[in-house]
């Protein structure tokens, strides 16, 4: 495709190619240790959490129904990388957190989807990436969307 084509001026299209390319470089990366891009995400965000998040924080933080995040969850307790617990303030809730071993892979992930993404992003500039990254979270997380104490989501 060339600069002139009508697609390589449609924001949407770039979004959602670039978002592709990097999906699968991820995927790629993370296949060793057993998780794809949505179970990396997930326990991503049960790591940042000691004392745990709710199922239902989780999809909305990762954009996903909250059943698929249930069948996520199944995958990385079963693989024994979280746990559930039940929420002390509201019972009928389950709290998902990182185990020790999922705290290890989740680092393990991170450095492998660095490095792999690291390729895709050598022909730009450290300013370009972190003007990119700034910009991609103003439309990911904007700023009304909060966490559950309030704090804003970076």
């Amino acid at each position: 495709m060339h600069d002139d084509h009508p697609l390589a001026q449609d924001l949407g299209f770039l979004l959602s190619r670039a978002s592709g390319v990097f999906a699968k470089t991820a995927s790629e990366a993370l296949a060793p240790l057993g998780l794809r891009v949505r179970s990396y995400s997930v326990l991503a965000f049960a790591s940042d959490e000691k004392a745990g998040v709710t199922q239902r924080r989780l999809a909305e933080l990762v954009g996903l129904d909250p059943s698929q995040v249930v069948a996520l969850v199944d995958e990385l307790e079963a693989s024994g990388l979280v746990k559930r617990v039940t929420d002390p303030t509201d019972r009928r809730s389950k709290l998902v957190s990182a185990t020790t071993k999922g705290s290890r892979v989740r680092g393990e992930g991170g450095r492998r989807i660095a490095e792999a993404q690291g390729g895709i992003m050598a022909d730009v500039s450290p300013e370009t990436r972190a003007e990119l990254n700034a910009l991609l979270r103003q439309l990911v997380f904007p700023k009304a969307q909060q966490t559950r104490t309030g704090e804003r989501i970076t």
